[in-house]
């Protein structure tokens, strides 16, 4: 199919119906990928910039929808699940320069490095080709020249890190550093792949090299690795053994316990886990997640060398000194409240979407994060495991200030900011003030105007039960398929706290990182 341009853009079936299989791990065997090694560009043409609107967030076809032309199916296609990862080149003179040749000899599955300040900081494989001028210029303007960066690459999911581009450019005889796109040929990738691999890309590194390799995460990093579990394993093979295990180490930070056990307390906390919820028809492997988790960057393993943990674990004399467990700097990212919120927020609703969430987080000591009220929640602990205790306690709960109660409902009228429906009574009207980051544990919010809606009954239990979630443009969307259900009404004098508003999101597994957001 041609693009309206007399140039033909490239979306092979396969890549469109399995993009998944396309992003692999950087250690695969593939005969006939290659690299295309992709300056990002400075400050000068807003490479930075470019990269974190296309590339790290990803755009929305919506918003583009007058400039797609051609190409707009099969982008929708590739990203039917949530924002466009794009990023472009702008056309050579010369068709001898190196970058024509890039540009001519680049495909489907290929994987793009990313450099910058003579470092890797990305990697993404291509999923589609195209050329596209006026999407180009409407995603990153003009070239000084004129020029538009539009030979446009689609990217599949993407790893950052942070890795010295010297070694591989040299083992490449590419000279200091990267000034245009450039490629390098399968044969000379498979040749330096565990060049790569050594420096520990998208990867965590044991061993003496562990210090210099260690992949460096930040809030986003995080989220996004947290949201790929398991995407280079085919899906049938998938479980859900690194997600259960994940929120079971959150809980161990919110409960104040080390980020490290051993084997043998792993293996007789989690093993019961995996039975439980660790969905039908997969067998309890403890080993599995101890193992594996390594490869998603937020998981070590100490007191034995990676090539000896199998036979290790098998041996009970020697598990005594094996202990795994969250990286240090993943460790200390959890400990902040709005990410642990989007954290566990974003597993609930990524694997265990059909599941009882409420009895999962009791049963892992997280049960606050089941209610946007938090422990404090009228009756959440009740409806959170499916009983109604009846006990006499002594508890200490945070005080509300009723005249803030009052003064949201007053200033809507007891209009619903959802619906718009004020609620009729035989007296008058009736509506209820929910509070949007709960004051209860573990969310602590603060009890203000700036973090109270006006609901009507059924909306504010709905909000509390994170069934809705406000995006960020202030639209009210279900949290499950983030489907429309209309825009947040507001009173000029009401300033919503839109920190508040980023905690419940994050809780509804609806952060700006969320893969899947639409």
């Amino acid at each position: 199919m041609r693009n309206g341009h007399g140039e033909r853009s490239i979306f092979e079936k396969d890549a469109i119906a399995g993009k998944q299989d396309v992003v692999d791990s950087v250690g695969d065997a593939d005969a006939s990928v290659q690299w295309l090694l992709q300056p990002r560009g400075g400050t000068k043409i807003r490479g930075p910039q470019n990269f974190d609107l296309s590339v790290r967030k990803g755009i929305r076809l919506a918003e583009y929808e007058h400039v797609l032309g051609a190409d707009a199916e099969q982008l929708k296609q590739l990203f039917s699940d949530g924002p466009a990862r794009l990023w472009g080149a702008t056309p050579v003179k010369k068709e001898s320069h190196p970058k024509g040749t890039a540009l001519r000899g680049q495909k489907v599955g290929d994987e793009v490095l990313f450099y910058a300040a003579k470092e890797f900081i990305a990697r993404a494989r291509i999923l589609g080709l195209l050329r596209n001028p006026e999407l180009a210029r409407a995603i990153w303007g003009e070239a000084e020249d004129g020029r538009t960066w539009e030979h446009i690459m689609a990217l599949g999911d993407v790893v950052e890190f942070k890795i010295p581009a010297a070694p591989i450019l040299s083992a490449l005889a590419l000279g200091k550093e990267v000034r245009y796109l450039t490629l390098v040929r399968a044969a000379e990738r498979r040749r330096h792949l565990k060049l790569l691999e050594a420096t520990a890309v998208g990867r965590p590194v044991s061993g003496k090299n562990a210090a210099s390799g260690t992949v460096g995460l930040g809030r986003e990093g995080l989220l996004r690795a947290l949201g790929t579990l398991d995407t280079s394993v085919h899906e049938e093979s998938r479980t859900r053994h690194g997600s259960l295990t994940l929120l079971w180490s959150i809980g161990r930070l919110v409960s104040g316990q080390s980020r490290l056990v051993s084997w043998d307390a792993f293996r007789a906390e989690v093993g019961p886990l995996l039975l439980e919820f660790g969905g039908s028809g997969t067998a309890a492997a403890p080993e599995y997640p101890f193992r594996h988790l390594r490869s998603s960057g937020l998981w070590e393993t100490e007191g034995v060398e990676d090539q000896a943990l199998d036979s290790a674990l098998a041996t009970a004399s020697a598990t005594s000194e094996i202990v795994a467990g969250l990286r240090p700097e993943v460790a200390r990212l959890l400990k902040q409240p709005l990410t642990r919120a989007e954290a566990i927020g974003l597993l609930c609703t990524t694997y265990f979407q059909d599941d009882d969430q409420g009895a999962l987080l009791t049963r892992l000591g997280l049960a606050g994060y089941a209610h946007a009220s938090g422990n404090a929640g009228e009756g959440a602990e009740g409806e959170a495991t499916g009983r109604r205790p009846r006990r006499q306690v002594n508890s200490l709960r945070p005080d509300r200030d009723p005249r803030l109660v009052e003064a949201v409902k007053l200033l809507y009228q007891h209009q619903c900011q959802v619906c718009g429906v004020r609620l009729e009574t035989r007296f008058g009207h009736y509506s209820e003030a929910a509070h949007i980051r709960g004051l209860g544990t573990p969310h602590d919010g603060p009890d203000a105007l700036s973090n109270l809606l006006c609901l009507c009954p059924n909306h504010h239990v709905q909000f509390d039960r994170l069934f809705l979630f406000i995006d960020e443009d202030w639209n009210v969307r279900r949290s499950r398929d983030a489907e429309a259900i209309g825009p947040l009404i507001r009173h000029p004098d009401h300033a919503i706290d839109e920190e508040c508003v980023e905690y419940h999101r994050g809780l509804c597994g609806r952060s700006r990182y969320s893969l899947d957001t639409d």
